[in-house]
């Protein structure tokens, strides 16, 4: 999975087709939860791009897309927001994969 390295490339990248951002932070539990099947869901859903966004790097992108839980999910296509998977609970395999094929 890429990481997110400027707001410059994110601007660049949510105006791309289907990406899906995961915004992520070291310290969280949750998303350490998250991780060892995210390669898997990479596979699965090859017709997405994933970013990994550092919660701590980026808050005040956070803040402006009204991230305030994380692990959290924002998808884009051509600079539009398909969808979002925004709360601060614990997120399974499965509810990930619900919402990425809803998209």
């Amino acid at each position: 999975m890429k990481t997110l390295e400027s707001l410059e490339q994110f601007e660049q990248l949510k105006n791309e087709e289907r990406i899906l951002f995961l915004f992520t932070a070291d310290w969280c539990p949750d998303c350490r939860v998250i991780e060892p099947f995210l390669p898997t869901l990479e596979t699965e859903f090859s017709e997405f791009e994933f970013i990994s966004v550092d919660r701590d790097k980026f808050i005040d992108l956070c803040s402006e897309l009204d991230i305030f839980g994380i692990p959290s999910f924002i998808s884009f296509s051509k600079g539009r927001e398909t969808g979002r998977f925004v709360s601060k609970n614990r997120k399974t395999k499965e509810e990930i994969e619900e919402f990425i094929n809803n998209l």
